[in-house]
């Protein structure tokens, strides 16, 4: 197929991520992030985004293991959280930092230091994930209306509203994020200890990615999905050129 036909193609299913993925769209978890970081990236940057991932894809990155999801995450994701943490504690980040860092230069950890490392990191992601404003405003104006209906005074019945938001919405924010924690951080474990691309695409790394947005762009800093987008191209260009270097087939 033609090189510009081959582009149009590979435009078109990043535009509809429901359509049958492209042949160089390489092993299941791939897909997935690259049309949720297309359908998160501003609309001028789209396709001048995708323009440069196809011929990546299209060259062979080695996507037969995870190294480039380990690079991505080591030196765009984990930073970016680091960058985020509303009370400076990045000490999560940083540990689990090294493990994707060795890991993408071909070391391995067994499941129990995966977990272990994965567990706190994810408990701040999710945390800080968690659609507070939503869920403070929906909790408050339930228990103001409740207060309301049983005798309180208007600045009784705000006065409870927001106390019972405050508590609620940190309780449910927990509960999240140990959630997600406990079931995402087995699925994680397994897939880093055993280099595993369908079991990673198994724990919905366009979700995850979801995530990472929503709790990096709490801070209103517009450039985020940017630089996961360029850190996505930079793992992927970093790992083909490993794999040319070391005599395999592109």
């Amino acid at each position: 197929m033609p090189t510009t036909t081959a582009l149009a193609a590979f435009l078109a299913a990043l535009r509809n991520p429901a359509s049958d993925p492209p042949p160089e769209a390489g092993p299941g978890w791939l897909w997935p992030v690259a049309t949720t970081l297309y359908e998160e990236l501003p609309p001028d940057m789209r396709e001048a985004w995708a323009a440069r991932l196809h011929p990546l894809l299209r060259s062979g990155p080695d996507t037969s293991g995870l190294r480039a999801v380990h690079s991505w995450h080591a030196d765009t994701i984990l930073p970016l959280l680091a960058e985020a943490e509303h009370d400076g504690d990045i000490a999560a980040f940083a540990a689990l930092g090294d493990l994707h860092r060795d890991a993408a230069q071909g070391g391995r950890a067994d499941h129990d230091t995966w977990r272990t490392a994965l567990t706190p990191a994810l408990l701040r992601l999710y945390d800080a994930a968690y659609d507070r404003t939503s869920a403070y405003t929906e909790a408050h104006t339930g228990a103001r209306d409740y207060a309301l209906a049983n005798g309180f005074s208007a600045t009784e019945a705000d006065g409870y509203g927001h106390e019972y938001a405050r508590l609620s919405s940190d309780a449910n924010a927990r509960a999240c994020a140990e959630a997600h924690a406990e079931a995402l951080g087995a699925a994680l474990a397994q897939a880093y200890a055993i280099d595993g691309c369908e079991v990673y695409a198994d724990t919905y790394p366009d979700a995850q990615l979801r995530a990472v947005v929503r709790a990096s762009t709490e801070r209103g800093d517009l450039t985020i999905v940017r630089r996961l987008a360029e850190g996505f191209l930079a793992a992927l260009k970093s790992h083909g050129a490993d794999r040319k270097s070391a005599g395999r087939p592109a």
